[in-house]
């Protein structure tokens, strides 16, 4: 994700209050963590290649991302995303 070929360009950073599921948050965690990387840097590297429309990772990382998956449970997909409803939202 850090490309070394391009120079550091300054930016100014804001705090979000996003909510997300929990198992994807623990998946994200892990790769950042193994990634050496901040969460914040992370989603900020997704977010522009994807705004790009360009894949954020490499074969060897979706490999890591796998196994983060089956470890902390998440079985969701992008098939599942702006389908999810907060369990308490749910159970109204």
């Amino acid at each position: 994700m850090k490309s070394k070929t391009h120079s550091p360009k300054r930016v100014e950073r804001v705090q979000v209050g996003a909510r997300m599921e929990k198992s994807l948050v623990k998946v994200l965690r892990g790769l950042a963590d193994y990634l050496d990387l901040s969460l914040g840097d992370l989603l900020e590297g997704i977010t522009l290649h994807a705004l790009e429309g360009k894949a954020p990772f490499s074969a060897e990382t979706l490999g890591h991302i796998k196994r983060f998956k089956t470890v902390h449970g998440l079985t969701l997909t992008a098939r599942d995303s702006h389908q999810l409803v907060e369990e308490r939202d749910a159970r109204s």
